[in-house]
């Protein structure tokens, strides 16, 4: 395999406690991604490096680009909603969670043709009963079909190049499993095992580059992993928790990872200086533009 570069050439200091979900607008030259425990919709424009955040109406679990610019496609804790962060106006579509059994919204990702993925998680055992998460697609007419159940905690969830294969994991058996979508009867085959993460961490958020290869977030790993056909590169980070990871960038040859604070105690913070913010990494490989909900059938 030809050796492939990712170098640390800077960061965002957002101190997010559970940074996750960053998604790259090339329109706007705009880095969105989410705090899930304060509620906050984070952002970071390439030109001058403003950054800033919205309060949003619930956590935020995911979010996606829309047709729009102005309005995101969100998986809020409780569920899906399209979201216009400069006047705060939400339109929700439909909440599996609204009553909150112990379960919210976690990962989520629109596919290659226009669809948004999200897919929930248990958080509170003893609400939850028993009950595991789901995984959900929501198509621009606002077709709500749920495709897993029994879910520990949704994550990875990405698309090859093409669209005819899906990667997700749930993070609690740590496996990444690979399935194959067929988009005319909207359905799911069954997984095949693809990736198991390194001892002592599990997989997270993920990204697919212009090469097809998968790259994931391997929270408690310190590192992102780059897998193609049975071989893998790991990229060692600064932050023991990264969540998530987006390429970024006017030419997509950049890597922006989000991070986490939460469950880290004050030696583990004073070692980890970065933990929570935006780690910036320049690439040898590039990625593919992030693709977006239509907006015209809602």
């Amino acid at each position: 395999m030809p050796t492939m570069q990712a170098d640390l050439i800077g960061t965002i200091p957002c101190q997010c406690t559970l940074g996750e979900g960053p998604v790259w607008d090339d329109r706007l030259g705009r880095l969105w991604w989410t705090d899930i425990q304060q509620a906050r919709l984070h952002y970071w424009d390439w030109d001058g490096g403003k950054s800033g955040w919205f309060d949003c109406p619930e956590r935020l679990g995911s979010l996606g680009l829309s047709s729009q610019p102005d309005w995101l496609i969100c998986a809020f804790a409780s569920g899906f909603a399209l979201f216009r962060p400069e006047s705060a106006a939400v339109r929700w579509i439909v909440r599996p969670e609204e009553d909150y059994r112990g379960i919210r919204f976690n990962d989520g990702r629109v596919d290659r043709l226009g669809n948004f993925w999200a897919g929930s998680m248990v958080e509170d055992e003893s609400l939850a009963n028993g009950a595991g998460g789901s995984l959900y697609r929501l198509t621009p007419k606002s077709e709500l079909t749920r495709l897993l159940d029994g879910i520990g905690i949704s994550n990875g969830i990405a698309w090859s190049p093409d669209g005819q294969w899906m990667w997700f994991a749930d993070s609690t058996k740590g496996v990444v499993q690979r399935f194959t979508y067929d988009p005319f009867l909207g359905s799911l085959s069954e997984p095949v095992d693809y990736a198991f993460s390194p001892e002592g961490s599990s997989p997270d958020g993920s990204d697919v580059d212009a090469d097809g290869a998968l790259w994931n977030a391997e929270w408690g790993g310190a590192c992102l992993t780059r897998y193609i056909g049975d071989q893998s590169q790991r990229v060692a980070l600064p932050v023991t928790q990264p969540t998530c990871m987006a390429f970024a960038g006017p030419n997509l040859d950049h890597i922006f990872v989000t991070s986490a604070r939460e469950g880290l105690d004050d030696d583990q913070l004073a070692a980890q200086p970065e933990a929570g913010n935006v780690l910036i990494l320049k690439t040898s490989v590039a990625g593919l533009p992030a693709p977006k909900f239509p907006l015209l059938q809602m």
